[in-house]
C-alpha cells in the first residue's frame, strides 16, 4: 500500500533560508550533494528513499527537491506523481545515471525543473537548484497574495459579494441597482464598503482581485 505524502499545510517547518531536499539512496552521492549545497549557503535535508521523506515535515520556506529516478520502493517518477496528487507543488530536479528520452519526457511533462544525467557538473546542479528555488519563491508569493485576498473577501457580507461580482463585470451603479432592485445610493454605499474592505485603490484593481479570486457574476 502506497503511503500518501502529508499535506503541505499540515506538515511544514520553517528553517529560515532556502532548503534543498535530496532523495538519493547512494550515501556517497547524498554526502557530496549536501557539501555542494551547503557550500553556497543552502540548508539541506537528506533522505535515502521517498518513504523516508514522507515521514518528514516539508520546509515552510522556499525549497526544491533533488530526486533520483531509481530508488528503493517508490521510484522518483512515481513519487513525483504522488506529490502532484497531494497538491504538494515543490519544484523537482531529477537526476539519473540511466536516463532515457521517455523518462525525461515524463519527468518534464510532470513539471520537473530539470533532468540531469549523472555524472553532472556541480554548476549545472546549482543552476537548476537556483531556478527551482526561485520558482518556488514566486509560487509562495502568489499563494500568499491569493490567501490575503481570500481573507479580505471573507469579510464581505453576502450582499457585498453579490455587488462585487456585478462591479467586476463592468456594470455601473445604476445598472446594478436595476438588476438587484435596490436604490442607486444603496449600491454606491455597498461599493464603498467593498473597495475599503478589499483594499482596492481603483476599479481596475477590484477587477483584478475578482479575476484572481474567480468571482463571477451569476447569470439569472
Amino acid at each position: 500500500m502506497t503511503q500518501r505524502p502529508k499535506s503541505a499545510s499540515a506538515a511544514t517547518t520553517d528553517t529560515g533560508g532556502p532548503t534543498v531536499l535530496v532523495v538519493e539512496d547512494d550515501e556517497s552521492v547524498r554526502r557530496a550533494l549536501s557539501n555542494l549545497f551547503q557550500s553556497v549557503g543552502l540548508d539541506v535535508q537528506l533522505f535515502g528513499s521517498a518513504s523516508d521523506m514522507l515521514q518528514s515535515k516539508l520546509p515552510a520556506n522556499a525549497s526544491c527537491l533533488v530526486l533520483d529516478v531509481r530508488l528503493p520502493g517508490l521510484s522518483g517518477l512515481d513519487f513525483q506523481t504522488e506529490l502532484a496528487k497531494a497538491k504538494i507543488n515543490i519544484p523537482i530536479i531529477f537526476m539519473s545515471g540511466h536516463g532515457d528520452i521517455p523518462m525525461t519526457v515524463r519527468a518534464m511533462k510532470g513539471g520537473a525543473v530539470d533532468f540531469l544525467t549523472k555524472p553532472f557538473r556541480d554548476q549545472d546542479m546549482l543552476d537548476a537548484v537556483g531556478a527551482a528555488i526561485e520558482r518556488d519563491r514566486k509560487r509562495r508569493e502568489t499563494e500568499k497574495v491569493v490567501s490575503d485576498l481570500q481573507a479580505r473577501f471573507e469579510t464581505l457580507t453576502p450582499r457585498e459579494r453579490e455587488i462585487f461580482a456585478f462591479v467586476s463585470s463592468g456594470l455601473m451603479n445604476k445598472q446594478i441597482a436595476a438588476e438587484l432592485g435596490l436604490a442607486e445610493i444603496t449600491v454606491k454605499i455597498h461599493r464603498g464598503h467593498i473597495t475599503r474592505k478589499m483594499g482596492a485603490k481603483s476599479l481596475a484593481e477590484l477587477v483584478r482581485q475578482a479575476e484572481t479570486l474567480g468571482v463571477r457574476r451569476t447569470k439569472a
